[in-house]
């Protein structure tokens, strides 16, 4: 019979452990504002030399690429009954790849946006400057499934 932990574990990982479970998860959500109001959209994303890359079309994300926009990118992953994830913030300026070889480089990863629109062609790149993340551990203190401490908000 294994030991139940019994108290939470919360642990503040290094840039490199950032980076290495950014790279394990294919969905993440950017941070920016429209018309001076906060926005956080989903994107398909890959890594390339240490920036987030995503294709978008014209829009509050390619705006902001455009602008030169400082910008927030997060990405998690969790266990489903929340006894286990991590998180992480990356924050940095947002800009459109138009380098022709580079396009072509980043032509070769199969890399569709969010919404499988064909006429995202567009390219984003965020460099982050700042990057934090952490993951945690709670107790698991019943047999049961814990998900039900927690239950859905659904309103009908």
């Amino acid at each position: 019979m294994s030991e139940k932990t019994t108290t939470m574990s919360m642990k503040q990982l290094s840039r490199a452990q950032c980076m290495e479970l950014v790279g394990s998860v294919p969905v993440g959500r950017v941070g920016t504002t429209s018309g001076a109001l906060p926005v956080v959209l989903p994107v398909n994303f890959t890594l390339l030399d240490g920036n987030v890359i995503f294709r978008t079309v014209p829009g509050t994300k390619l705006d902001a690429a455009v602008t030169g926009m400082v910008v927030a990118f997060e990405c998690d992953c969790y266990e489903t009954n929340g006894l286990s994830g991590w998180s992480v913030l990356m924050q940095g300026i947002a800009s459109e790849i138009s380098d022709r070889s580079l396009l072509e480089r980043l032509r070769a990863i199969p890399l569709a946006s969010w919404a499988l629109d064909r006429s995202a062609d567009r390219v984003v790149s965020i460099e982050p400057a700042m990057v934090s993340g952490r993951s945690f551990l709670r107790p698991d203190t019943s047999d049961a499934n814990t998900a039900s401490e927690h239950p859905q908000r659904v309103l009908s």
